[in-house]
């Protein structure tokens, strides 16, 4: 996903899987295909944000939908866990299909997991961060085994097969994208990741801490940290009239809770709870404005720092609105700019 059609960024669409139900959010995908965007990338919960209106389709169905309805796009998750609902093994072979599907168009972003979306099903504590990350490099190690060699017997940590075979499998094996919050993440991301992906809204001290871990980590593992992409999520609220545009983000409530209040939430009625305490600060983990050449300063800074794959997350109830403006006015500024 590194090269666009203006030879540098590519832009693709955040489809907000805990806000929409399947077909509705296939639908905005197919039309954010056609006003431009290069990219359609997923999240992968199983239980939304808030209990009330909420949705969580899942991703690996809704994906082999998107493939056959779409053409061009390249088709993501931001992110999947291949380490505790899902085995690596079944993740491994999803995507080889999925890829099979649409060639060269699939991309497979993964990341050490909420506790929201884990535990519930698996019935078990949610682990340390230590062990999400072993977990992590051991699930994305045995995936490309398993896309790249036959009966393969991996004997891991926490992951084990015994001459396994995915018998239908892309040309090429697909890129890996390893999510970072943080530096440690960031370094397992330059040490294993073929790119790395962030969200946006956190200040600037902490994406040159995760872009320097990414380069720490490829150094680690002799590799050129230039080559690793670099895909952020930039939560933008577009609209003519910047009032709609600020209300917009109050579906997002959630994301304006600190670490400290929503630390050891599990429940999707507990985290709808403490979002509605944020309400009035919903808009501060977004881009909001009317003006587009506004739009496109705030988002330079993260292209300055060196993402050059933007997925846009628009945060209100009317995607299809934002889409239209956001096309229209937007996108063809960001394009001249960055050419």
């Amino acid at each position: 996903m590194s090269t666009g059609s203006n030879g540098s960024v590519r832009y693709g669409y955040k489809a907000s899987a805990e806000q929409f139900a399947p077909r509705v959010l296939l639908d905005y995908a197919i039309q954010a295909e056609r006003l431009g965007f290069d990219a359609v990338a997923i999240s992968d919960h199983i239980q939304p944000w808030r209990h009330h209106g909420g949705h969580a389709p899942m991703a690996l169905v809704w994906l082999g939908a998107l493939a056959e309805r779409t053409d061009r796009v390249t088709l993501a998750t931001s992110v999947l866990t291949p380490t505790l609902r899902y085995q690596p093994a079944v993740v491994a072979h999803a995507f080889a299909t999925l890829a099979c599907l649409a060639p060269g168009r699939v991309l497979l972003g993964v990341g050490s997991g909420e506790a929201m979306n884990e535990t519930p099903v698996t019935g078990t504590a949610w682990p340390k961060f230590r062990e999400r990350s072993a977990r992590l490099a051991e699930a994305v190690e045995l995936i490309r085994a398993l896309w790249t060699a036959e009966r393969v017997s991996f004997e891991g940590s926490y992951y084990r097969t015994d001459k396994a075979t995915i018998y239908d499998r892309p040309e090429r094996p697909v890129p890996i994208y390893i999510a970072a919050g943080g530096p440690r993440a960031a370094s397992l991301a330059g040490r294993l990741g073929d790119g790395f992906i962030c969200t946006s809204g956190k200040g600037e001290s902490l994406y040159r801490e995760l872009l320097d871990g990414v380069a720490s980590g490829a150094r680690e593992a002799g590799r050129d940290a230039a080559a690793i992409g670099k895909m952020i999520e930039l939560k933008v609220s577009y609209d003519h009239d910047e009032s709609y545009a600020r209300d917009a983000c109050r579906p997002w409530a959630a994301l304006a809770l600190t670490a400290e209040e929503k630390a050891g939430t599990e429940d999707p009625i507990e985290m709808e709870r403490l979002a509605e305490r944020a309400l009035d600060r919903a808009h501060t983990r977004f881009i909001v404005s009317a003006d587009p050449d506004a739009v496109v300063e705030q988002v330079d800074f993260y292209v300055g720092l060196g993402f050059t794959e933007l997925i846009f997350h628009f945060p209100g109830d009317d995607q299809s609105r934002a889409l239209e403006q956001f096309a229209a006015d937007v996108l063809p500024r960001m394009r001249a700019g960055w050419s």
